[in-house]
Protein backbone atom coordinates (compact mmCIF):
# COMPACT_ATOMS: atom_id res chain seq x y z
CA UNK A 1 0.00 0.00 0.00
CA UNK A 2 0.99 3.67 -0.95
CA UNK A 3 2.53 5.19 2.46
CA UNK A 4 0.28 7.71 3.02
CA UNK A 5 1.80 9.21 6.25
CA UNK A 6 5.21 9.98 4.17
CA UNK A 7 2.79 11.52 1.58
CA UNK A 8 3.42 8.71 -1.29
CA UNK A 9 5.21 9.65 -3.87
CA UNK A 10 5.20 8.54 -8.04
CA UNK A 11 7.26 10.74 -9.85
CA UNK A 12 7.97 11.45 -13.35
CA UNK A 13 4.81 10.17 -14.99
CA UNK A 14 4.14 10.16 -18.58
CA UNK A 15 0.82 9.36 -20.42
CA UNK A 16 1.07 5.62 -22.18
CA UNK A 17 -1.10 3.48 -24.24
CA UNK A 18 -4.32 2.83 -22.23
CA UNK A 19 -3.38 -0.58 -22.53
CA UNK A 20 0.14 -0.33 -20.94
CA UNK A 21 -1.17 -1.81 -17.68
CA UNK A 22 -4.09 -3.42 -18.86
CA UNK A 23 -2.73 -6.69 -18.53
CA UNK A 24 -1.59 -6.18 -14.60
CA UNK A 25 -5.16 -4.80 -13.65
CA UNK A 26 -7.82 -6.39 -15.76
CA UNK A 27 -8.45 -8.57 -12.92
CA UNK A 28 -9.63 -5.64 -10.60
CA UNK A 29 -11.87 -3.87 -12.64
CA UNK A 30 -15.97 -4.16 -12.28
CA UNK A 31 -18.44 -4.35 -14.34
CA UNK A 32 -18.71 -0.82 -16.41
CA UNK A 33 -14.96 0.81 -15.00
CA UNK A 34 -13.33 1.56 -18.19
CA UNK A 35 -9.14 3.12 -18.00
CA UNK A 36 -9.30 7.25 -19.42
CA UNK A 37 -5.58 7.76 -18.35
CA UNK A 38 -2.64 5.18 -17.93
CA UNK A 39 0.63 7.50 -17.21
CA UNK A 40 4.23 5.41 -16.26
CA UNK A 41 7.37 6.48 -14.42
CA UNK A 42 10.47 4.33 -15.03
CA UNK A 43 8.61 1.20 -13.16
CA UNK A 44 5.52 2.62 -11.20
CA UNK A 45 1.75 3.45 -13.32
CA UNK A 46 -1.44 5.41 -12.35
CA UNK A 47 -3.87 4.10 -14.23
CA UNK A 48 -7.37 6.51 -13.51
CA UNK A 49 -10.54 4.46 -14.73
CA UNK A 50 -14.30 6.47 -14.02
CA UNK A 51 -14.23 4.77 -10.92
CA UNK A 52 -11.29 5.08 -9.25
CA UNK A 53 -7.21 5.88 -9.48
CA UNK A 54 -4.88 2.75 -9.31
CA UNK A 55 -1.76 3.19 -8.35
CA UNK A 56 0.64 0.37 -9.24
CA UNK A 57 4.15 0.36 -7.10
CA UNK A 58 6.65 -2.06 -8.71
CA UNK A 59 8.57 -3.67 -6.34
CA UNK A 60 12.62 -5.51 -5.76
CA UNK A 61 14.99 -6.22 -7.82
CA UNK A 62 13.04 -8.18 -10.57
CA UNK A 63 10.06 -6.00 -10.25
CA UNK A 64 7.87 -9.28 -9.85
CA UNK A 65 6.39 -7.98 -6.53
CA UNK A 66 3.92 -5.40 -6.86
CA UNK A 67 1.41 -3.25 -4.82
CA UNK A 68 -1.63 -2.37 -5.94
CA UNK A 69 -3.36 0.72 -4.34
CA UNK A 70 -6.87 1.81 -4.98
CA UNK A 71 -8.07 5.01 -4.54
CA UNK A 72 -12.28 5.41 -5.56
CA UNK A 73 -13.11 9.05 -6.52
CA UNK A 74 -15.72 9.50 -3.44
CA UNK A 75 -12.89 9.18 -1.11
CA UNK A 76 -11.20 11.94 -2.47
CA UNK A 77 -12.02 15.52 -0.48
CA UNK A 78 -9.77 17.59 -2.28
CA UNK A 79 -6.95 17.89 -5.15
CA UNK A 80 -4.33 20.07 -5.66
CA UNK A 81 -2.20 20.84 -9.40
CA UNK A 82 0.86 22.84 -9.78
CA UNK A 83 1.37 23.16 -13.62
CA UNK A 84 4.99 23.14 -14.81
CA UNK A 85 6.86 26.22 -14.74
CA UNK A 86 9.85 27.83 -16.58
CA UNK A 87 12.53 26.42 -14.27
CA UNK A 88 10.58 23.78 -13.02
CA UNK A 89 9.64 21.30 -15.92
CA UNK A 90 7.27 18.83 -13.59
CA UNK A 91 3.48 18.94 -12.99
CA UNK A 92 2.60 17.68 -9.33
CA UNK A 93 -0.66 16.60 -8.41
CA UNK A 94 -1.92 16.14 -4.70
CA UNK A 95 -4.50 14.09 -3.79
CA UNK A 96 -5.98 14.35 -0.37
CA UNK A 97 -8.45 11.23 1.01
CA UNK A 98 -10.49 11.08 3.86
CA UNK A 99 -9.01 9.27 6.54
CA UNK A 100 -6.25 8.28 4.74
CA UNK A 101 -4.11 11.12 3.84
CA UNK A 102 -2.47 12.04 0.64
CA UNK A 103 -0.35 11.07 -2.51
CA UNK A 104 1.49 13.09 -4.90
CA UNK A 105 2.20 12.49 -8.51
CA UNK A 106 4.44 14.15 -10.07
CA UNK A 107 3.86 14.53 -13.91
CA UNK A 108 6.47 15.52 -16.61
CA UNK A 109 5.84 18.97 -17.99
CA UNK A 110 4.27 17.88 -21.46
CA UNK A 111 0.99 16.06 -19.61
CA UNK A 112 -2.16 17.56 -20.02
CA UNK A 113 -2.78 17.53 -16.03
CA UNK A 114 -5.40 19.81 -16.75
CA UNK A 115 -7.09 16.63 -18.62
CA UNK A 116 -6.27 14.82 -15.35
CA UNK A 117 -8.25 17.10 -13.31
CA UNK A 118 -11.38 17.43 -15.58
CA UNK A 119 -12.03 13.78 -14.89
CA UNK A 120 -11.24 13.68 -11.51
CA UNK A 121 -13.35 16.38 -11.04
CA UNK A 122 -16.27 14.39 -12.79
CA UNK A 123 -16.23 11.61 -11.11
CA UNK A 124 -15.40 12.86 -7.59
CA UNK A 125 -17.87 15.82 -7.99
CA UNK A 126 -20.95 13.18 -8.71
Amino acid sequence: MIDFQSGGLFARLKKVADNAFGNMISDFLIAGETIVGTYQGVRDGVVFTNKRIIAINVQGLTGKKKDFTSIPYSKITTFSLETAGVFDLDAELEIYMSAVGKVKFNFTGNTDVKEICRFISQYALQ
